[in-house]
């Protein structure tokens, strides 16, 4: 039995031998796969994060113009809130009062035209109050309109955006047809800006364009919202 056994243990030894030699291409295949598979992984990982940086940069480019184009807008909107109010009753467009309109009262001239004062200098504060007091004490007055406008203005200029768009759309419901109805749409349309409402600028923009469609305003506001497309 002994002698069976050890004439066996060559062809044991070889069969062993066999095995491994057509086991060993096998394995080293399969690690080749797998070495190849995680070079293509990394590939892919690899240009997944370039297509990812390119689109931060070019979504970065397009943050950065829309600040620069809102920034511009916001200069454009401090100077019509700005521009300096004319005293002479029937004005026409610019001036602080619609055409024709003057106070009958002397008294009534004398505090609309102390306010607007206050405003040509910049004191938007005292100029506010004051134009606040103003439009309470004279609601009726024919400069109650140009007094809410510049009052609201002032607001915007303190950065109260909420304070002035309450104020113009108070002013534009009750006088539309008043020469300043379309810059203080203009001017609202610029503090919705400023509070992040793109939407609310865009239907005030496109009020503009279509019920004030031949004045200055409505140029600007079709301008203004090619920016916010």
């Amino acid at each position: 039995m002994r002698d069976n056994v050890l004439s066996l243990r060559p062809l044991i030894v070889a069969t062993g031998l066999v095995l491994t030699a057509l086991a060993a291409p096998a394995h080293a295949f399969s690690d080749d796969e797998a070495r190849r598979a995680i070079l293509d992984l990394r590939q892919q990982v690899q240009q997944q994060n370039e297509q990812s940086q390119r689109a931060k940069l070019q979504l970065a480019d397009q943050i950065q113009a829309l600040q620069q184009e809102v920034a511009q807008l916001r200069d454009q909107l401090e100077l019509v809130s700005r521009q300096q109010p004319s005293a002479k009753p029937g004005g026409a467009g610019g001036s602080a009062n619609p055409p024709g309109a003057s106070a009958g009262d002397p008294q009534e001239q004398a505090a609309y035209d102390g306010a607007i004062d206050l405003f040509r200098k910049g004191q938007y504060k005292d100029a506010s109050e004051s134009l606040a007091a103003f439009t309470a004490l004279y609601p009726a007055s024919q400069l109650a309109p140009s007094a809410q406008f510049y009052l609201g203005s002032s607001r915007y200029a303190l950065k109260d955006f909420k304070g002035a768009i309450d104020q113009l759309n108070a002013m534009v419901q009750k006088s539309p047809d008043n020469a300043r109805a379309p810059d203080a749409l203009l001017v609202i349309a610029g503090s919705q800006i400023e509070l992040n409402n793109r939407a609310g600028a865009k239907t005030t923009l496109q009020r503009i364009v279509r019920d004030y469609p031949t004045t200055p305003a409505a140029g600007t506001a079709k301008s203004r919202l090619q920016l916010l497309q």
